[in-house]
């Protein structure tokens, strides 16, 4: 090797590939074989050694050589070591080019599958918090500031939305890489009579490319799980920071389990929410990564560019982030208390009900920017005064309208909740409909709760 030979070494990072590899070379072999290519028996012998290197790289005892590069050449020196000849007819009719496209479709196909099967158990635990927890109330925010009562069910289940959102995404990121680019070559094809049908059987592909040369430039895939990933680590880091923010003095909202939590290294009494600041803040790495593939993609010319070597290691580490988030918080989630006295105190707060003042005014026939008006003055009223909206009484309300009653007294934050009985509101009715549906959307994906 000379001195810099080093700088395009990638077996540190693409041997994670090596099952899928391997699957693939199997297939192939054998594939050789059903076509009169390479003879029976020497398909047997690659397909044994393949299987042999497989126990030996599960089992920590392969001989991994940097000088050999890359993954694919460290299998192919091994195999010819173990069987003899017959390892050189392995690369019969395909290249590294569309090797690697297949490694990496069948690699983004599994971990996009994993990816969804930890999205649904973050969504499961998202479920059994608003179950728990259906009948309480908590203060709605726009702006950070309070807003109007909502139950707090209603508020874990939008998560369980967004999340639904990225399932679907993932789900398309499968059937986008699902597409056997094997069988393509360097780029323009092979004078081989392969049978690419028996190929996409075997190794779980529906379909296969229609142009060669795109099958071994293609990482549009990758782009996909890459952009799917970025989307979901957006919704976490925001999950993220309400659990910041609820789990502080200042909001007192929820407890989390000290398992997600960590302590100060000199004030003894702090619980820092770590785990969800990390969630947080590895967003960031995940965007990086997606501009980083598009920028590698955008100038390369058809067919393949050792450029494309830069795509592993973005999606490796958009795995090795967004994996262990789904675990993390599936834990965070599942074990929250949330301080039912706390939020519903804060939920049924005079001002919370401004909103509900001025609809009240409105069904008495006031046109609604004219009942916005007097409420708004109502509650500068109340300001002036160092009193709540729950501190007026009936005199102090016709200061500002005749129209209100003594039934203006009944509006409270449960009255508020159960107002907005349309779907896809806060009323009780509502929100147990839809949790009715999110745990046939979990049952039918086999996470009931």
């Amino acid at each position: 090797m000379s001195q810099h030979s080093g700088y395009t070494v990638s077996i540190h990072y693409d041997h994670r590939l090596f099952r899928h590899d391997i699957a693939g070379s199997t297939a192939h072999a054998r594939m050789l074989a059903k076509t009169g290519i390479i003879s029976q028996e020497d398909a047997a012998k690659i397909v044994d050694g393949l299987e042999k290197i497989g126990q030996e790289i599960e089992g920590g005892d392969f001989p991994w050589d940097p000088a050999l590069e890359d993954l694919h050449m460290n299998i192919e020196s091994r195999l010819h070591h173990l069987i003899g000849p017959a390892a050189g007819r392995l690369h019969t009719g395909r290249s590294r080019n569309d090797q690697i496209a297949l490694d990496m479709r069948l690699y983004t196909k599994d971990v996009a599958e994993q990816t969804i099967q930890g999205l649904r158990r973050v969504q499961r635990s998202l479920a059994s918090l608003a179950q728990r927890y259906s009948q309480v109330l908590m203060p709605g925010y726009t702006h950070l500031q309070r807003a109007q009562p909502v139950l707090f069910a209603h508020h874990m289940l939008a998560y369980f939305q967004m999340f639904q959102r990225d399932i679907t995404r993932f789900d398309d990121c499968v059937k986008r890489a699902d597409t056997l680019p094997l069988g393509s070559g360097a780029l323009a094809g092979v004078p081989y009579p392969t049978d690419r049908d028996f190929l996409a059987k075997e190794l779980g592909f529906s379909q296969i490319s229609a142009n060669s040369m795109d099958a071994v430039s293609d990482r549009d895939f990758v782009v996909d799980y890459l952009s799917a990933a970025s989307l979901t680590m957006m919704h976490f880091s925001r999950l993220a920071e309400e659990l910041v923010l609820w789990s502080s003095r200042e909001f007192g909202f929820i407890r989390l389990e000290d398992a997600f939590t960590t302590g100060s290294s000199i004030m003894p009494q702090k619980r820092n929410p770590d785990f969800a600041e990390l969630a947080r803040g590895r967003t960031g790495r995940v965007y990086g990564h997606l501009m980083a593939m598009l920028t590698v993609l955008k100038g390369l010319p058809l067919t393949y560019n050792r450029d494309l070597q830069e795509d592993k290691e973005a999606l490796f580490d958009t795995v090795d982030t967004l994996l262990p988030t789904l675990e993390v918080f599936q834990g965070m989630l599942a074990g929250l208390e949330l301080d039912r006295e706390r939020v519903e105190s804060l939920a049924g707060e005079s001002y919370m009900l401004a909103t509900d003042l001025a609809d009240y005014l409105v069904n008495k026939g006031v046109p609604f920017r004219e009942a916005h008006g007097i409420v708004k003055d109502l509650c500068g009223f109340c300001e002036s005064n160092g009193k709540g909206l729950d501190g007026l009484l009936l005199a102090d309300y016709h200061r500002f309208s005749q129209e209100f009653g003594q039934d203006v007294f009944q509006i409270t934050a449960r009255s508020s909740a159960a107002a907005r009985d349309n779907p896809g509101g806060t009323a009780p009715q509502q929100v147990s409909q839809e949790l009715d549906k999110v745990r046939r959307i979990l049952k039918e994906a086999g996470y009931g709760i």
